[in-house]
């Protein structure tokens, strides 16, 4: 069966947010061989057992009154560009999330949400390219020199602090942020 497209989270299987998985979906009741292990934020809890069909196409918002990112996240609470309402909901009801250290934000470029590519460490972020690293560099503050060399050394994809990757959908500018535990 083939995966909904997701506008702002293009690879949520390599992002690690969709695993394969047999278990059924709390939402439309059937098992299609994908769950989805991001955050949810809901009444309930609904920890990997909601579809990525069932976000796609807005069930999960509706039937189980779930979001996936924070609205309040999306643009970084005013860090970056604003976005319209209809581009809130469509990341916050209809595309998975990412789990990051802190509330995780939704970097936003050219009025628009960018697309999550990842978390990254420095190895991942060397990977991206000049471009990501200085995105990331910006978001910390530090400027080239001992103490930034410390902290890019110090980057893990999956421990702390990490670095979480975008592209912009209109120019392809690659942004983002870090955090730590």
């Amino acid at each position: 069966m083939t995966l909904p497209t997701f506008k702002y989270h293009p690879d949520p299987v390599v992002t690690g947010n969709i695993v394969e998985s047999d278990t059924e979906c709390c939402c439309c009741g059937k098992a299609r061989g994908y769950i989805y292990t991001g955050p949810v934020y809901a009444i309930e809890e609904y920890d990997e057992c909601i579809c990525p069909w069932c976000i796609a196409d807005g069930s999960a918002q509706e039937k189980l009154d779930a979001s996936f990112t924070d609205e309040d996240g999306i643009g970084g609470g005013g860090e970056w560009d604003d976005v319209p309402e209809d581009v809130i909901e469509e990341v916050a009801y209809r595309t998975p999330g990412f789990s990051g250290w802190q509330q995780e934000r939704w970097w936003t470029h050219c009025g628009d949400a960018g697309q999550f590519l990842g978390r990254a460490g420095r190895k991942e972020l060397e990977a991206f390219g000049p471009e990501a690293i200085t995105a990331i560099q910006d978001s910390t503050g530090l400027d080239a020199g001992p103490e930034w060399d410390r902290f890019l050394a110090a980057l893990d994809k999956d421990g702390s602090p990490t670095a979480y990757v975008f592209r912009c959908t209109k120019c392809g500018t690659l942004g983002g942020y870090q955090d730590c535990d």
